[in-house]
């Protein structure tokens, strides 16, 4: 999961007190709806609705997630979400990290892996390949 190369995509956004448990700590499953906020985000910076790709038959799910959790983030931090995406055989690799803007402390780390189904069958999406072709890390 070590990042060499600049990342394709970068947002930051605000923790929310909900977010947060007891602790005062951001709970750890949020930090997958901030990396899925990411993707989604990347997504419509390219013109590709999540929601036009279901309606065409394109379903984009993952198949697994790693998260290694580094600092912790508390309310009213500001996010800085990265990824960075490759492709293997029929998934889309995202390379994602999650950094605190104020000090650029790495929160979390993750590789999530995506396919699609595409009218009901796991299926090599073209559409996607193109989409992200620009951004593919180059294997070294």
């Amino acid at each position: 999961m070590e990042q060499k190369q600049p990342y394709s995509f970068e947002i930051q956004f605000p923790v929310r007190d909900y977010e947060c448990d007891l602790q005062g700590i951001v709970n750890n499953a949020n930090y997958l709806h901030y990396m899925e906020h990411t993707r989604h985000e990347f997504l419509r910076a390219q013109q590709v609705s999540f929601a036009g790709l279901h309606d065409r038959g394109i379903d984009c799910v993952v198949a697994r997630i790693n998260i290694h959790y580094k600092s912790p983030l508390r309310s009213m931090d500001d996010i800085r979400s990265r990824l960075q995406v490759k492709k293997e055989g029929l998934r889309f690799v995202f390379l994602h990290e999650i950094r605190r803007a104020a000090d650029n402390a790495l929160c979390a780390k993750a590789q999530v892996d995506i396919v699609c189904i595409v009218n009901g069958r796991l299926s090599d999406c073209e559409e996607l390949n193109q989409t992200f072709a620009p951004f593919f890390l180059k294997v070294e």
